[in-house]
């Protein structure tokens, strides 16, 4: 279904468009990005945080180093600077991750405790990669909107425009 390629192209996909976000996010103002406007995670900022929590969960499932997620609310930074800064480290560890993922690997699975429940889980580990690429996709999409409310344009967002030198 998937494979190394697939992993490391939408890894670079992912900080192409991580950059991208923060960058839009960037020309706001603090209290702009922590406005609650409504959505799922209130905020700019809280979603970008959800993000950070979700990666690093995942992450975590995937190479057994610790996440230091205590639960799925869990506010990591607050200083945007500070986020902006984890968002890159939380990247290289993808990139880290992806560079070492083998076809068995991903023709596998992924077993885990669910975070909201405790419940054992076993996951095709393919699904478990595509649901980590999907997570970003689908929470940078509510950033986008979230911005353009702000009138902050987020700029080029389409996987077919992927710059070739990320």
């Amino acid at each position: 279904m998937i494979d190394p390629a697939y992993c490391k192209h939408f890894a670079r996909y992912n900080r192409w468009q991580n950059r991208t976000i923060y960058d839009a996010c960037a020309k706001l103002d603090d209290v702009t990005r922590k406005r609650n406007m409504g959505a799922f995670f209130k905020s700019i900022h809280a979603t970008l945080n959800h993000l950070l929590v979700g990666d690093r969960l995942w992450l975590s499932r995937f190479d057994g180093e610790p996440s230091g997620v205590t639960s799925l609310d869990q506010y990591l930074y607050d200083n945007f600077d500070e986020l902006r800064q984890q968002r890159e480290w939380t990247d290289d560890r993808t990139d880290r991750f992806v560079a070492k993922v083998t076809p068995e690997q991903i023709a596998g699975t992924l077993q885990f405790r669910r975070m909201r429940d405790q419940v054992e889980m076993t996951l095709p580990m393919n699904v478990a990669i595509m649901q980590f690429f999907n997570h970003q996709t689908h929470h940078r999409g509510q950033v986008t909107t979230l911005l353009m409310q702000c009138g902050a344009d987020p700029g080029v967002t389409d996987l077919p425009f992927l710059p070739a030198e990320l």
